[in-house]
């Protein structure tokens, strides 16, 4: 077994038809940038009926049709914020909980001690998160998974790694190991995914990849490791 094989995200994701919500983070071959990308699934009308939307550098999803909302508690949040040289990247609201975090002197895991995975029995999904952090021509990423510790959501058990940024290399969290009744919740470490020097090539992989039923939106983030500028894509299959 090749524990240091590196897939690429049709690999990973073809045969998949609900990984549910996904975060790549990793460094382009060249080593010229950093890159993120988070996507979101759904099953339900109400999962469905959304969008990403872009605002001043940050994104959220939102509404496709506000007047179809059943219930926005778990669906509507903030999912990429910046706080100083922190990009922060979640699957929910605790994207707030980490930007809170760090501005009172928390560490990314020390912020996340006070959530654990979301109150929707029997799948229990996991609350999954990830952050970058910027210095001089360089950076490191960390990512997370809050998870249920049983079927009863009795515990949650929580997962923190912390990445050295290697060319061509990038780690992938989703929240489901595939689809089901109750959705099994993703096992194991962030896996390792193949990034690409391009990002109109790499975005086109991962869309592609997803399920078509099921996928819902998809944002990619390159960062210039050089001088800090930013290449953005999104898709919305609503729009």
């Amino acid at each position: 077994m090749d524990i240091y094989r590196i897939s690429t995200p049709g690999e990973l994701l073809k045969d998949n038809t609900y990984p549910g919500r996904g975060i790549v983070i990793g460094k382009t071959p060249d080593g010229a940038h950093a890159m993120l990308a988070y996507f979101i699934m759904g099953r339900s009308e109400n999962s469905r009926n959304r969008i990403f939307a872009e605002k001043q550098g940050e994104v959220f999803t939102e509404p496709y049709d506000i007047s179809r909302v059943q219930d926005p508690s778990l669906i509507i949040y903030a999912a990429i914020r910046q706080y100083e040289n922190n990009l922060i990247v979640t699957n929910g609201n605790q994207t707030d909980t980490v930007w809170d975090g760090l501005k009172n002197g928390r560490t990314f895991a020390e912020a996340l001690e006070s959530r654990e995975f979301e109150p929707d029995a029997p799948n229990y999904t996991p609350r999954i998160s990830g952050m970058l952090t910027f210095g001089k021509n360089a950076f490191f990423y960390q990512m997370s998974i809050l998870k249920s510790a049983d079927a009863q959501g009795s515990a949650c058990n929580r997962f923190t790694y912390r990445y050295v940024p290697q060319n061509g290399l990038g780690h992938f969290l989703h929240t489901y190991v595939c689809d089901g009744s109750p959705i099994p919740t993703f096992q194991g470490e962030p896996e390792r995914i193949q990034i690409c020097n391009d990002i109109d090539k790499m975005t086109q992989q991962i869309w592609s990849a997803l399920n078509e039923q099921n996928k819902i939106s998809l944002y990619v983030r390159y960062i210039s490791l050089k001088d800090g500028s930013i290449q953005n894509r999104l898709i919305n299959k609503n729009c």
